[in-house]
């Protein structure tokens, strides 16, 4: 059952991005979409702590915490519906359910479909080692694992930057702009992050198969300056893509706004 909360959550928030805004049916979806979705999100620490990982234990539970507070906000949208028109923190809910929603039919799809998953990871792979080839390195490469010096690197769905794909798709798509400045925030973007994510995981192979950093060197290529290159990369993206649309960074100030406010409500009354 838990396997197809997502799939609930999806097709709920995707029906209130389609439904007019005048509609009540509209911030009912949304609202239950998002309480699925929280469902998913709470289920998930008790891998990480399997694994003893316990950052993503708190990020993931502070995620389904987030998804309630939309629910409540969508809900209460429902229940006693603005009479002067969309106010400026319901506009926000509902940018920000849409975003999620394209969002998650971009990403979803590939991490539970498994022709999916292995066509993107296939792709990913394939583009890698022709990037070393093209460099000059002899690799040789499978499906999902490429080869060098007898180092081998296995391809998974994390090293196809499709979080990141679908958080910037989601985004732009939810934006209401003018078409010229979406796609031009689109190409500075996506197609930006996933030809950098091919050079990202060639120097990761390169790395590890050279050992440039002795016997850690793929935990300092991959863990350490990969992550960090990738943190620069996505900040530098963010904010070509911020100017591009400013109403991306009113979408990302007014939630802020929101949920600041009514969180010092709710110390205020405790």
């Amino acid at each position: 059952m838990i396997e197809n909360v997502i799939w609930i959550a999806v097709a709920l928030m995707v029906l209130s991005s389609v439904i007019p805004a005048t509609r009540g049916i509209k911030f009912l979806s949304g609202g239950v979409g998002w309480i699925f979705f929280s469902l998913h999100w709470a289920y998930q620490p008790l891998h990480y702590i399997e694994i003893h990982d316990y950052f993503n234990v708190v990020l993931t539970l502070a995620i389904a915490a987030f998804c309630l507070f939309m629910a409540h906000n969508m809900i209460r949208e429902y229940r006693e519906p603005s009479t002067s028109g969309l106010s400026q923190n319901t506009n926000v809910i509902l940018m920000v359910t849409s975003a999620t929603a394209i969002g998650s039919l971009f990403y979803f799809p590939f991490a539970n479909i498994p022709s999916l998953n292995q066509w993107l990871i296939s792709n990913v792979t394939n583009a890698t080692a022709g990037l070393l080839g093209f460099l000059g390195y002899n690799v040789e490469s499978t499906w999902h694992k490429i080869t060098y010096n007898g180092y081998t690197v296995q391809i998974i769905l994390a090293c196809t930057a499709i979080e990141s794909i679908a958080l910037f798709t989601g985004l732009i798509i939810s934006i209401n702009a003018p078409f010229k400045r979406l796609m031009s925030a689109f190409m500075v973007s996506v197609p930006v992050i996933y030809m950098l994510n091919i050079v990202r995981d060639a120097f990761v192979i390169v790395a590890y198969g050279d050992q440039w950093f002795g016997a850690e060197s793929f935990e300092i290529a991959h863990h350490v300056i990969a992550k960090i290159g990738s943190a620069i990369a996505l900040f530098v993206i963010a904010y070509v893509v911020m100017r591009i649309l400013p109403e991306l960074l009113d979408m990302i100030d007014g939630l802020w706004q929101m949920t600041t406010k009514q969180i010092r409500e709710i110390v205020r009354k405790s």
